[in-house]
């Protein structure tokens, strides 16, 4: 059918056409293009799901591909499969002791009874070298004694007092610095309390030791400084003055400071030794 400018006319359908449509023919080609349609509207939906299908996957794989990068740059045919992976049963757990390690040894024990302090007792161990170094001062050392009769090494009622606090041994040695001599006595005991004792009770002091290089200092009668101290089973005294024999005064500092820095020597040495024996029983005890 066409359209033109006079109005609708019909044109020819077929050969002995009489010019009346053919309705059938109509209604059959209208059907099929209705099918025709169908099947286009079916067609493309389906095109349509395999497109999105196809983006999703390519979406998935690209997803893949970023994490692998990260992690290394394997594609997914390169990781391991489930089977591959290591049982996290496998991995060995860690384990803690329930007891408590003991605490380190403190060295005083080693210094406070005769049953710990094995070490040797000698002047050596004790007064080592031919001289003494404290900061920027330098002492010679002079004459040394060692003797297990104690209150031979006395001077007054001090002789009494190591033998009535069983006084094992007595160490003497004599230092002296430009005109000043102090000598120091360490006294030896079985245990702490026998030398806090000591001290305790103190009285009369030290007999100076003369020789090698220092003359006689400190007796008959010569005001000289005396001190008393102990640490662990060791008490330890001092007698020091001048070797010209003039009397010591609270003004000569001279004689203060040659004491003081022998008491601390000494105070150190006994130290050093407990540290000593307890390294060394801590190290026996970890072997």
């Amino acid at each position: 059918m066409s359209f033109g400018q006079g109005g609708p006319s019909w044109g020819p359908v077929g050969p002995g056409d009489n010019g009346t449509p053919d309705w059938a023919a109509m209604a059959e080609a209208s059907a099929a293009r209705a099918r025709r349609k169908r099947w286009l509207m079916i067609g493309g939906g389906a095109l349509a799901t395999a497109a999105i299908a196809a983006i999703v996957a390519t979406a998935v794989i690209s997803t893949g591909k970023d994490d692998t990068a990260a992690s290394g740059g394997k594609d997914a045919s390169q990781l391991p499969s489930a089977t591959d992976l290591p049982s996290e049963t496998a991995q060995p757990e860690p384990s803690f002791s329930s007891v408590a390690p003991p605490p380190p040894p403190d060295p005083k024990d080693y210094i406070s009874d005769v049953k710990k302090d094995r070490a040797a007792v000698t002047v050596d161990s004790f007064f080592p070298g031919k001289q003494l170094k404290m900061g920027d001062r330098v002492y010679a050392k002079g004459a040394t004694h060692r003797t297990t009769k104690c209150a031979a090494t006395t001077q007054g009622a001090l002789g009494s007092v190591l033998a009535n606090n069983g006084c094992d041994q007595v160490i003497r040695a004599t230092y002296s610095r430009s005109g000043v001599a102090v000598t120091i006595g360490l006294a030896v005991f079985e245990t702490e309390a026998q030398a806090k004792k000591t001290v305790q009770q103190a009285s009369g002091g030290l007999a100076s030791l003369s020789g090698s290089g220092v003359p006689t200092f400190c007796r008959g009668g010569a005001f000289c400084r005396r001190t008393a101290n102990s640490y662990g089973r060791y008490a330890y005294f001092t007698v020091g003055g001048f070797t010209s024999g003039k009397n010591v005064t609270k003004a000569d500092k001279n004689v203060f400071a040659v004491g003081d820095d022998l008491t601390n020597f000494t105070f150190r040495q006994i130290r050093h030794r407990g540290e000593v024996q307890a390294s060394a029983a801590a190290t026996a005890s970890t072997t």
